[in-house]
């Protein structure tokens, strides 16, 4: 039997069942939901079988039949493997496109002062970056590899341990300048706390409750002060003036070394459990301009 040409029915189904929801795999696919359930209706009749169960009334419920679940993961493998074969050909240009995903704040405080060394080195490769806070497909977004920061298990990926980092406060010097404030641990009682929530919901995130206990200073109300949901904005606070941050030192390193930040209290050492990693997936490992960023990115950091 001669298979035909399905591949956006394909693609449709396998978009359907994952999500459990036409509009939902119209959104990832850039169609309107009608066109998703065409495109499935059209697979169903060719097979002549159905692929979602359906109420009495003929009304899909998106809960693939059982020989449906069964082809799923080869129909996923397929679509793996064919996205793999284009990227490969796309290597073979002279000129081609690395899609790299980062949060926002580490593209701004990191990535961005540092990559005209990589142009540089490898002027015909455009680099597409992706900011989403939302942890991405790499595969259906089309993204080649990313630095995330976390604890190094991601399933799909190889995670690689790119930077390890420290916590502790920081403060503009004019917060410090012609006082004696913020001499000692007790005076932040007495000052605006900044606290980054960028990763709250991620346990092992250090906070200012879990960096006080490490120092010893307790009965702290933490509970104050400005909240703000992204590293790099945490870090510009601090800078204003408005108050003390618990500054990540990956974030705050070109600041600190700049003069518009100041560390206080380095005595205290205070290890973050988390780390940022250089993920990507395994079976694009060879690809000559992701390990070419692999290999760069590990170059800066240990220079």
């Amino acid at each position: 039997m001669t298979t035909p040409v399905h591949l956006n029915a394909l693609r449709a189904f396998e978009a359907s069942a994952r999500h459990q929801s036409f509009s939902a795999a119209a959104e990832e696919l850039n169609v309107t939901p009608a066109a998703v359930g065409q495109l499935v209706r059209t697979l169903e009749d060719w097979l002549g079988t159905p692929l979602f169960h359906r109420a009495p009334s003929g009304r899909i419920r998106l809960v693939p039949t059982e020989a449906a679940e069964l082809a799923l993961p080869d129909i996923r493998a397929g679509f793996d493997r064919l996205t793999l074969g284009l990227e490969r050909l796309k290597e073979s240009s002279a000129n081609g496109m690395l899609t790299v995903t980062v949060s926002p704040a580490f593209a701004a405080k990191w990535l961005l002062p540092r990559i005209d060394s990589f142009h540089s080195a490898w002027p015909d490769t455009d680099v597409r970056l992706d900011t989403n806070l939302r942890p991405v497909d790499f595969v259906t977004q089309r993204v080649d590899i990313g630095v995330r920061y976390g604890n190094g298990n991601w399933p799909g990926l190889l995670a690689e341990k790119l930077m390890e980092e420290e916590v502790y406060p920081v403060c503009s010097p004019s917060l410090l300048s012609g006082s004696s404030r913020l001499t000692t641990l007790e005076s932040l009682r007495s000052e605006t706390l900044i606290h980054d929530l960028s990763m709250d919901r991620h346990s092992g995130f250090p906070t200012w409750d879990t960096w006080l206990q490490k120092a010893g200073l307790a009965d702290v109300a933490t509970a104050r002060g400005m909240k703000i949901n992204n590293s790099a904005a945490v870090l510009q606070a601090a800078i204003d003036g408005q108050g003390v941050a618990l500054a990540r030192s990956v974030m705050a390193r070109d600041d600190l070394a700049a003069g518009r930040l100041v560390r206080l209290y380095p005595d205290i050492s205070f290890e973050s459990d988390l780390a940022y990693y250089v993920v990507y997936r395994e079976e694009c490992s060879s690809l000559p301009r992701l390990k070419a960023f692999r290999d760069w990115l590990f170059s800066v950091v240990a220079s």
